[in-house]
């Protein structure tokens, strides 16, 4: 199959998300995180307010990951925010590891939005950074985000989130088309809680868990052939060679091969594809310019 991710020069994808993956780590669940005792000024800040994940990621002056955190989080739905004060909390707290780990103060971050968010939810987003203690003046939608990572000169990238699907048309590097549906891997999660009668929460660890992932696949497959479904309407008519996912519910494995097998379209997943749209954000980032 043709590579679909292009490496725009001066850096490449695969490393940059390797590098991601090293420095954005987990909730660390009370313990304090470690200093990096690192001398840097100019940097540049992500927040990434998804449905199922809340991801901040710090980027040096040459756009290479240095430190970030992210943690499972129902503070939005649907691109909406939903729990504002849970949402400044927890970035509040994030924030302060990150600044821990960093020795600096991080005041600025860029966001992200799904396409088609009303504008008025689009400004929420960034009062919920601003109230978290960092200037917020720069917002990108989240295809464009990914796109600034992956490089796509044309295809299609698709930003499958806990609450909705988002769909992205690349022709000569410019995102042409933009859509978003209400299905993510927060549906995941009912179907699993109804199926093994356990709750949103439980239906959420299970979900992760790999010696699970074989057992669960055929309950979740419905979901992943609508997502399927929803792509295929959205590029039809469309001379589309190859699809892209990311987010944090492409990481279920089997993912790409549902997709692939609805749309006919060659599909596939690179490696930590949950940072791939946080990377972008912080790329857009014009403070740290």
């Amino acid at each position: 199959m043709e590579k679909a991710i292009q490496e725009p020069a001066g850096f490449n994808p695969e490393e940059l998300l390797l590098q991601a993956h090293q420095v954005i780590l987990p909730e660390p669940n009370g313990n304090k995180p470690a200093s990096l005792n690192l001398k840097v000024q100019a940097v540049k800040v992500g927040v990434d307010l998804g449905t199922a994940y809340t991801v901040l990621v710090v980027l040096d002056k040459h756009g290479q990951p240095i430190a970030g955190e992210y943690r499972f989080t129902q503070v939005v739905r649907d691109g909406l925010v939903v729990d504002y004060f849970g949402a400044v909390n927890t970035l509040q707290a994030m924030k302060r590891n990150v600044e821990a780990r960093l020795g600096l103060t991080l005041d600025h971050a860029a966001s992200g939005y799904p396409p088609g968010v009303p504008s008025a939810e689009v400004r929420a987003t960034a009062h919920v950074i601003q109230a978290a203690g960092m200037d917020c003046r720069d917002l990108i939608d989240e295809p464009t985000a990914a796109n600034l990572v992956l490089g796509i000169q044309n295809g299609v990238i698709v930003d499958i989130g806990g609450g909705t699907t988002g769909i992205a048309v690349i022709e000569n590097s410019e995102v042409v088309y933009t859509a978003d549906e209400a299905t993510g891997g927060t549906h995941f999660n009912l179907v699993i809680a109804g199926g093994a009668d356990i709750s949103f929460e439980e239906a959420e660890v299970l979900k992760k868990d790999p010696s699970e992932q074989s057992r669960l696949f055929p309950l979740i497959r419905p979901v992943m052939e609508k997502m399927g479904t929803i792509i295929a309407r959205h590029i039809q008519g469309r001379d589309v060679k190859s699809i892209i996912l990311v987010g944090g519910t492409t990481l279920f494995p089997g993912i790409a091969g549902v997709i692939q097998e609805v749309t006919g379209v060659p599909t596939e997943v690179p490696n930590h594809p949950l940072f791939v749209t946080p990377l972008g954000i912080a790329m857009h980032d014009s403070h740290g310019a």
